[in-house]
């Protein structure tokens, strides 16, 4: 059996090295000035794909022999025929202009040409949707911009629904959801950085930003974290929020996530950075507060006062869904001198014929719950619904009466389960603290909970996100960074942005820069 491994891993890693050795090669191979050199190339590189389509052809009037390479279902067919193929067999070249020259000054009629002598970034662009056009004698190609795939239309985002508000969100693809963002953003200030991650994916990552508002340093930081990702491949941004935390092991997040442009371009007018990955809707950005698990982009399109009101309501549920259940463990295993005298008879007479201790279950029953919430997540909407109340109300009803838990157990993991559902984006903190907290408590009691939810403090006032702390419980005090937290002021005094994030401080009304 050991030998069969070793064999295995020995097999593996003969064609990692035989696959790094072809990427070298490539990555040295240039284009040859003989077409025959370069057709050969290309097929090489191309075997076995059977999806790359060739076309060869001859320039009018140069005499010269030539041809395109392109990836069907990645081109516009029409484009090609018409823009390409279609000029250079009826278009006479004039002038002793260098023929690439020539050709895309007279005959080729695409708007976006490029050039280059690399069969590595050759290969790429084909990939990516572009046509590649070799001509005899000639030491480079043209990559032109021929793309046109199928991308799913721009809807209101699924989990980011808002009554008020903007209604598009992100797709899957790169350039329509750079485009959302620059027909909002009319300034020169908007810039776009193209990076591509993932050794053989090859996929295209690009960071946004406003100019005078981001911090140069943290950027050159971003920058850096994302050039130094070395994998294989990069297919949604949750890769990327892996490798460039700052707190590897945290169960909090230190990125934040997106699908609508109107929360990116809040945070780009912040100072942050945001960054789209090719393939994905969903939108990085960076760096990440801790109060942002409680924002929503509807706080900012409602009255300030019903928006404090709601976002005070979803801090609350945090800590409520935390710890309710160790709570109650707590009191009702250790402390019940704590309860009303009614109080405590009620829930004794209830857990009398319950076989299990109270920490056992109250375990039983969040798993179920957070069992029935996966399935409901995971099965198509139009049972999931039905079968998440059906399996909550059969499953609690027929355990309470078959005496496995207790009323109350029933009442506490209900209110815990809807507590959660308002912060969204802490369910993986939630899970962990939430258990964490009820096994302290049932070993412990109050001192074991008291010791967890310091813990739970500690940790998230430690967490940074690029190198900014996520929150303010520590260092200096400034109450225009505070203006957003809490509660959310009008907008007439919403003066500054946040002193830890953005370079240039001032929002609104002039005045001189802290």
């Amino acid at each position: 059996m050991f030998d069969k491994g070793k064999r295995t891993r020995k097999v593996q890693q003969e064609i990692e090295k035989r696959i790094s050795q072809l990427n070298e090669t490539l990555s040295e191979r240039t284009v040859s000035t003989s077409l025959k050199d370069n057709l050969v190339t290309i097929r090489r590189l191309f075997e076995d794909m059977d999806l790359i389509k060739y076309r060869e052809l001859t320039v009018r009037g140069l005499d010269l022999d030539c041809f395109l390479v392109y990836c069907d279902g990645m081109v516009s067919c029409d484009t090609i025929n018409q823009c390409v193929i279609r000029p250079m067999m009826t278009r006479k070249v004039e002038g002793d202009r260098p023929v690439l020259d020539a050709l895309t000054a007279q005959v080729i009629q695409v708007a976006e040409t490029a050039r280059t002598g690399r069969f590595v970034e050759i290969v790429e662009k084909v990939m990516s949707g572009s046509t590649a056009l070799f001509v005899d004698t000639c030491p480079e190609a043209l990559v032109l911009n021929t793309k046109d795939f199928e991308v799913r239309a721009i809807e209101e985002p699924e989990n980011e629904k808002s009554l008020v508000g903007p209604r598009e969100g992100f797709t899957e693809s790169l350039l329509p959801n750079l485009s959302q963002i620059i027909r909002r953003v009319h300034t020169s200030e908007l810039k776009a950085k193209m990076l591509t991650l993932g050794r053989r994916t090859k996929t295209r990552v690009c960071v946004c930003y406003l100019e005078s508002l981001a911090d140069k340093k943290l950027l050159d930081k971003l920058l850096d974290q994302l050039s130094s990702i070395d994998i294989d491949g990069v297919l949604d941004v949750n890769y990327i929020t892996e490798l460039i935390r700052d707190n590897k092991y945290s169960v909090f997040r230190t990125t934040g996530y997106t699908e609508r442009p109107d929360t990116v371009i809040g945070k780009l007018l912040e100072g942050r950075f945001a960054i789209f990955v090719d393939g994905t809707p969903m939108v990085l950005t960076v760096p990440y507060l801790f109060i942002e698990n409680f924002q929503s982009a509807e706080d900012y399109y409602v009255n300030f006062f019903y928006s404090s009101f709601a976002r005070l309501i979803r801090i609350l549920a945090f800590f409520l869904t935390v710890s309710v259940p160790a709570f109650f463990i707590a009191t009702v295993a250790y402390h019940q001198e704590m309860l009303p005298l009614n109080l405590l008879i009620r829930i004794a007479k209830e857990r009398s014929a319950v076989p299990f201790p109270a920490a056992l279950e109250a375990v039983i029953m969040l798993l179920i719950f957070d069992i029935l919430r996966e399935t409901g997540v995971r099965m198509p909407s139009n049972i999931a619904q039905t079968l998440s109340i059906v399996g909550v109300l059969v499953i609690g009803q027929s355990a309470v009466e078959a005496n496995l838990v207790a009323a109350p157990m029933i009442i506490i993991v209900s209110a815990t389960g809807i507590t959660s559902l308002l912060v969204p984006k802490l369910n993986a903190p939630v899970i962990f603290w939430r258990f964490a907290l009820l096994a302290l408590s049932s070993a412990f009691g109050f001192f074991g909970f008291a010791i967890g939810l310091s813990l739970m403090i500690i940790q998230i006032n430690n967490l940074s996100s690029l190198g900014v702390e996520q929150t303010s419980l520590s260092g200096h005090f400034r109450l225009a960074d505070n203006e957003d937290i809490f509660i959310r002021l009008p907008w007439f005094m919403l003066n500054k942005r946040p002193w830890r994030v953005a370079a240039n401080f001032t929002r609104q009304g002039g005045g001189e820069d802290d």
